[in-house]
Protein backbone atom coordinates (compact mmCIF):
# COMPACT_ATOMS: atom_id res chain seq x y z
CA UNK A 1 0.00 0.00 0.00
CA UNK A 2 1.59 3.90 -0.95
CA UNK A 3 1.04 6.32 1.54
CA UNK A 4 1.07 9.25 0.54
CA UNK A 5 0.94 12.92 2.89
CA UNK A 6 -1.80 15.17 1.98
CA UNK A 7 -3.00 18.14 4.70
CA UNK A 8 -3.97 18.13 7.96
CA UNK A 9 -7.72 17.92 8.29
CA UNK A 10 -9.06 20.69 10.81
CA UNK A 11 -10.95 19.46 13.92
CA UNK A 12 -13.02 21.41 16.29
CA UNK A 13 -15.50 20.31 19.63
CA UNK A 14 -17.40 22.78 21.21
CA UNK A 15 -16.26 24.07 25.15
CA UNK A 16 -18.45 22.67 27.82
CA UNK A 17 -18.74 25.44 29.90
CA UNK A 18 -14.85 25.77 31.91
CA UNK A 19 -17.05 25.72 35.83
CA UNK A 20 -18.69 22.01 36.39
CA UNK A 21 -22.06 22.29 38.25
CA UNK A 22 -19.95 20.53 41.31
CA UNK A 23 -17.40 22.62 41.40
CA UNK A 24 -20.28 25.57 41.52
CA UNK A 25 -22.20 23.61 44.42
CA UNK A 26 -18.93 23.06 46.15
CA UNK A 27 -18.18 27.03 46.24
CA UNK A 28 -21.85 27.72 47.19
CA UNK A 29 -21.47 24.98 50.45
CA UNK A 30 -18.26 26.82 51.48
CA UNK A 31 -19.87 30.16 51.71
CA UNK A 32 -22.92 29.40 53.21
CA UNK A 33 -21.40 26.71 55.42
CA UNK A 34 -18.24 27.69 56.66
CA UNK A 35 -17.16 24.81 59.29
CA UNK A 36 -17.63 22.39 55.90
CA UNK A 37 -14.33 20.37 56.54
CA UNK A 38 -11.50 20.88 54.27
CA UNK A 39 -11.74 17.04 53.27
CA UNK A 40 -15.00 18.00 52.17
CA UNK A 41 -14.48 21.09 50.28
CA UNK A 42 -11.27 19.01 48.43
CA UNK A 43 -13.94 16.12 47.24
CA UNK A 44 -15.99 18.81 45.92
CA UNK A 45 -13.53 20.78 44.07
CA UNK A 46 -11.54 17.48 42.75
CA UNK A 47 -15.44 16.76 41.40
CA UNK A 48 -15.86 20.19 39.92
CA UNK A 49 -12.30 19.47 37.92
CA UNK A 50 -14.02 15.95 36.96
CA UNK A 51 -16.95 17.55 35.07
CA UNK A 52 -14.44 20.25 32.76
CA UNK A 53 -14.09 19.29 29.42
CA UNK A 54 -10.98 19.58 27.65
CA UNK A 55 -10.48 21.10 24.35
CA UNK A 56 -9.29 18.92 21.70
CA UNK A 57 -5.70 20.22 20.14
CA UNK A 58 -5.90 20.86 16.46
CA UNK A 59 -6.63 18.48 14.25
CA UNK A 60 -8.56 16.82 17.31
CA UNK A 61 -6.50 14.34 18.68
CA UNK A 62 -4.48 13.72 21.66
CA UNK A 63 -1.96 11.19 20.60
CA UNK A 64 1.60 12.31 19.75
CA UNK A 65 1.25 10.51 16.27
CA UNK A 66 -1.50 9.61 14.30
CA UNK A 67 -3.07 8.73 10.89
CA UNK A 68 -5.90 7.73 8.44
CA UNK A 69 -5.19 6.10 5.98
CA UNK A 70 -8.03 4.88 3.30
CA UNK A 71 -6.09 1.51 2.35
CA UNK A 72 -7.97 1.33 -1.03
CA UNK A 73 -6.20 4.16 -2.57
CA UNK A 74 -3.81 4.42 -0.12
CA UNK A 75 -4.71 7.97 0.65
CA UNK A 76 -4.18 9.81 3.64
CA UNK A 77 -6.24 11.96 4.87
CA UNK A 78 -5.31 12.63 8.12
CA UNK A 79 -1.48 12.72 9.72
CA UNK A 80 0.51 13.98 13.01
CA UNK A 81 3.80 12.98 13.13
CA UNK A 82 3.18 9.88 11.44
CA UNK A 83 6.63 9.92 10.13
CA UNK A 84 8.08 9.97 13.67
CA UNK A 85 9.67 6.65 14.71
CA UNK A 86 8.34 5.48 18.09
CA UNK A 87 8.22 2.46 20.37
CA UNK A 88 4.93 0.75 19.43
CA UNK A 89 4.17 -1.46 22.75
CA UNK A 90 2.03 -4.62 21.69
CA UNK A 91 0.96 -3.69 18.38
CA UNK A 92 4.65 -5.67 17.44
CA UNK A 93 1.75 -8.57 18.45
CA UNK A 94 0.64 -8.12 14.88
CA UNK A 95 4.00 -8.73 13.64
CA UNK A 96 4.42 -11.64 15.28
CA UNK A 97 1.36 -13.20 14.38
CA UNK A 98 2.06 -13.07 10.92
CA UNK A 99 5.36 -14.96 10.98
CA UNK A 100 4.05 -17.63 13.41
CA UNK A 101 1.62 -18.31 10.99
CA UNK A 102 3.89 -18.18 7.99
CA UNK A 103 5.04 -21.83 9.92
CA UNK A 104 1.76 -23.42 9.27
CA UNK A 105 1.64 -24.20 12.97
CA UNK A 106 -1.23 -27.26 14.10
CA UNK A 107 -3.23 -24.65 16.10
CA UNK A 108 -4.74 -27.54 17.76
CA UNK A 109 -1.59 -28.65 19.25
CA UNK A 110 -1.28 -28.46 22.99
CA UNK A 111 1.95 -27.35 24.81
CA UNK A 112 3.30 -26.15 28.18
CA UNK A 113 3.57 -23.39 30.00
CA UNK A 114 6.84 -22.88 31.11
CA UNK A 115 8.54 -20.98 34.10
CA UNK A 116 10.09 -18.75 31.36
CA UNK A 117 7.71 -17.16 29.79
CA UNK A 118 5.79 -16.05 32.89
CA UNK A 119 9.16 -14.27 34.56
CA UNK A 120 8.84 -10.44 33.74
CA UNK A 121 5.57 -11.03 31.53
CA UNK A 122 3.16 -8.91 33.47
CA UNK A 123 -0.61 -9.72 33.98
CA UNK A 124 -1.48 -12.65 33.16
CA UNK A 125 -4.80 -15.69 33.19
CA UNK A 126 -1.95 -18.18 32.73
CA UNK A 127 -0.30 -20.94 35.28
CA UNK A 128 2.96 -22.35 35.00
CA UNK A 129 3.26 -25.66 33.50
CA UNK A 130 -0.68 -25.34 32.38
CA UNK A 131 -1.58 -27.35 29.05
CA UNK A 132 -2.49 -24.43 26.26
CA UNK A 133 -3.56 -25.70 22.48
CA UNK A 134 -1.71 -23.02 20.54
CA UNK A 135 -4.93 -21.59 18.80
CA UNK A 136 -6.14 -20.36 22.11
CA UNK A 137 -2.94 -18.68 22.90
CA UNK A 138 -3.28 -16.88 19.69
CA UNK A 139 -6.40 -15.40 20.93
CA UNK A 140 -5.06 -14.44 24.08
CA UNK A 141 -2.20 -12.41 22.38
CA UNK A 142 -4.44 -10.85 19.48
CA UNK A 143 -7.19 -10.02 21.82
CA UNK A 144 -6.46 -9.39 25.19
CA UNK A 145 -2.24 -8.96 24.67
CA UNK A 146 -0.93 -11.46 26.66
CA UNK A 147 2.19 -11.57 26.71
CA UNK A 148 3.08 -14.73 28.40
CA UNK A 149 0.68 -16.42 25.39
CA UNK A 150 3.10 -14.69 22.83
CA UNK A 151 6.41 -16.08 24.06
CA UNK A 152 4.91 -19.81 24.00
CA UNK A 153 3.99 -18.68 20.77
CA UNK A 154 7.51 -18.05 19.07
CA UNK A 155 8.77 -20.46 21.58
CA UNK A 156 6.73 -23.24 19.85
CA UNK A 157 6.94 -21.58 16.02
CA UNK A 158 9.82 -24.29 15.32
CA UNK A 159 12.04 -21.50 15.25
CA UNK A 160 15.08 -20.63 17.26
CA UNK A 161 14.43 -16.78 19.12
CA UNK A 162 17.28 -15.26 16.64
CA UNK A 163 15.98 -16.58 13.55
CA UNK A 164 11.90 -15.52 14.35
CA UNK A 165 12.94 -12.14 15.36
CA UNK A 166 14.95 -11.82 11.98
CA UNK A 167 11.92 -13.30 10.04
CA UNK A 168 9.86 -10.21 11.96
CA UNK A 169 12.33 -7.69 10.57
CA UNK A 170 12.94 -9.19 6.82
CA UNK A 171 8.82 -9.27 6.82
CA UNK A 172 9.06 -5.63 7.64
CA UNK A 173 11.00 -5.17 4.73
CA UNK A 174 8.74 -7.31 2.68
CA UNK A 175 5.86 -5.47 3.93
CA UNK A 176 7.37 -1.80 3.24
CA UNK A 177 7.61 -0.72 6.57
CA UNK A 178 11.05 1.02 6.39
CA UNK A 179 11.62 2.13 9.54
CA UNK A 180 10.19 -0.55 11.32
CA UNK A 181 12.50 -2.81 14.18
CA UNK A 182 12.04 -5.44 16.21
CA UNK A 183 13.94 -6.87 19.07
CA UNK A 184 11.50 -8.72 20.61
CA UNK A 185 8.03 -10.98 20.38
CA UNK A 186 5.96 -8.78 22.79
CA UNK A 187 6.36 -4.90 22.46
CA UNK A 188 7.33 -5.05 25.81
CA UNK A 189 10.80 -3.51 25.08
CA UNK A 190 10.54 0.21 23.82
CA UNK A 191 13.01 -0.47 20.94
CA UNK A 192 10.02 -2.34 19.10
CA UNK A 193 9.67 1.25 17.01
CA UNK A 194 8.21 1.74 13.75
CA UNK A 195 5.76 5.43 12.52
CA UNK A 196 2.02 5.41 12.59
CA UNK A 197 2.45 4.94 8.55
CA UNK A 198 4.44 1.77 9.51
CA UNK A 199 1.81 0.41 11.59
CA UNK A 200 -1.12 1.23 8.85
CA UNK A 201 0.78 -0.66 6.58
CA UNK A 202 1.10 -3.51 8.93
CA UNK A 203 -2.77 -3.85 10.45
CA UNK A 204 -3.30 -3.90 6.67
CA UNK A 205 -1.13 -7.02 5.82
CA UNK A 206 -2.19 -8.63 9.42
CA UNK A 207 -6.08 -8.00 8.57
CA UNK A 208 -5.74 -9.59 5.58
CA UNK A 209 -5.10 -12.95 7.23
CA UNK A 210 -8.32 -14.34 7.39
CA UNK A 211 -7.83 -16.24 11.36
CA UNK A 212 -5.95 -12.30 12.56
CA UNK A 213 -9.02 -10.99 10.94
CA UNK A 214 -11.29 -13.05 12.67
CA UNK A 215 -9.50 -13.34 16.25
CA UNK A 216 -8.95 -9.32 16.71
CA UNK A 217 -12.65 -8.96 15.66
CA UNK A 218 -13.93 -11.57 18.13
CA UNK A 219 -15.38 -9.64 21.28
CA UNK A 220 -15.08 -12.45 23.69
CA UNK A 221 -13.34 -15.93 24.04
CA UNK A 222 -13.84 -18.69 26.10
CA UNK A 223 -11.56 -21.88 26.45
CA UNK A 224 -10.44 -24.52 28.79
CA UNK A 225 -7.67 -25.82 30.37
CA UNK A 226 -8.63 -28.91 32.45
CA UNK A 227 -10.66 -27.55 34.46
CA UNK A 228 -10.30 -24.11 34.01
CA UNK A 229 -12.16 -21.94 32.47
CA UNK A 230 -10.41 -18.62 30.71
CA UNK A 231 -12.45 -15.86 29.44
CA UNK A 232 -10.63 -13.54 27.29
CA UNK A 233 -11.93 -10.42 26.51
CA UNK A 234 -10.92 -7.37 23.68
CA UNK A 235 -9.42 -4.61 24.76
CA UNK A 236 -10.63 -2.79 20.90
CA UNK A 237 -13.28 -0.64 22.36
CA UNK A 238 -14.59 -0.15 19.08
CA UNK A 239 -16.13 -3.89 19.34
CA UNK A 240 -18.59 -2.66 21.53
CA UNK A 241 -20.08 0.29 19.82
CA UNK A 242 -21.56 0.54 16.26
CA UNK A 243 -18.98 0.67 14.09
CA UNK A 244 -17.86 -2.55 11.54
CA UNK A 245 -14.81 -3.41 12.63
CA UNK A 246 -12.67 -5.21 10.17
CA UNK A 247 -9.25 -5.40 12.60
CA UNK A 248 -7.31 -3.69 15.39
CA UNK A 249 -5.08 -3.89 17.94
CA UNK A 250 -4.16 -2.18 21.49
CA UNK A 251 -1.11 -1.24 22.78
CA UNK A 252 0.92 0.09 26.35
CA UNK A 253 3.93 0.96 27.76
CA UNK A 254 5.08 3.86 29.39
CA UNK A 255 7.59 4.80 26.79
CA UNK A 256 4.60 4.32 24.06
CA UNK A 257 1.83 5.50 25.96
CA UNK A 258 -1.43 4.25 24.66
CA UNK A 259 -1.43 2.95 20.97
CA UNK A 260 -3.93 1.55 18.92
CA UNK A 261 -4.39 0.64 15.41
CA UNK A 262 -7.69 -0.29 13.94
CA UNK A 263 -9.36 -0.76 10.56
CA UNK A 264 -13.33 -0.28 10.20
CA UNK A 265 -15.62 -0.02 7.40
CA UNK A 266 -18.20 2.74 7.38
CA UNK A 267 -20.79 4.72 5.04
CA UNK A 268 -19.33 2.33 2.16
CA UNK A 269 -15.93 3.34 3.17
CA UNK A 270 -12.59 1.38 4.50
CA UNK A 271 -10.46 3.59 6.76
CA UNK A 272 -7.48 2.80 9.06
CA UNK A 273 -6.72 4.51 11.78
CA UNK A 274 -3.32 4.49 13.72
CA UNK A 275 -3.23 6.12 16.89
CA UNK A 276 0.71 6.50 19.22
CA UNK A 277 1.43 7.86 22.56
CA UNK A 278 -1.92 9.04 23.81
CA UNK A 279 -2.16 10.16 26.83
CA UNK A 280 -4.59 7.70 28.49
CA UNK A 281 -6.40 4.40 27.88
CA UNK A 282 -10.10 6.50 26.77
CA UNK A 283 -8.35 9.43 24.76
CA UNK A 284 -6.98 6.71 21.99
CA UNK A 285 -10.40 5.19 20.84
CA UNK A 286 -11.97 8.99 21.44
CA UNK A 287 -9.10 9.89 18.77
CA UNK A 288 -9.77 7.34 16.04
CA UNK A 289 -13.29 8.40 16.91
CA UNK A 290 -13.04 11.64 15.90
CA UNK A 291 -10.91 10.79 12.85
CA UNK A 292 -13.63 8.54 11.68
CA UNK A 293 -16.52 11.18 12.28
CA UNK A 294 -14.68 14.27 10.94
CA UNK A 295 -13.63 12.29 8.01
CA UNK A 296 -17.43 10.85 7.13
CA UNK A 297 -18.78 14.54 7.47
CA UNK A 298 -16.47 16.17 5.48
CA UNK A 299 -14.20 14.36 3.17
CA UNK A 300 -16.36 12.03 1.86
CA UNK A 301 -19.85 11.66 0.09
CA UNK A 302 -21.71 8.60 -0.10
CA UNK A 303 -22.92 8.20 -3.72
CA UNK A 304 -26.18 9.02 -4.61
CA UNK A 305 -28.74 6.40 -5.63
Amino acid sequence: MRLRALPMLGMTLLLASPVGPARTAAAATHKTHPHVSVAARRKAAHAGRHHRVRRPPPGGVYARNAILVDPGTGEVLFEKNSASVVPIASLTKLMTALVFLEQKPALEREVEVTPGEIAGAGHTQLRRREVVALGDLLHMSLMCSDNVATRVLARESGLPPEEFLARMNRKAVELGLPEARFVEFTGLDERNVATAADVARLLHAAAHDPLIQQITTTREYEFRTGRRLHAVHNTNRLLYGRWDVLGGKTGFILPAGYCFATWIRTQGRELIAVVLGAPTNATRFADAVRLFQKTNATAFVPPQP
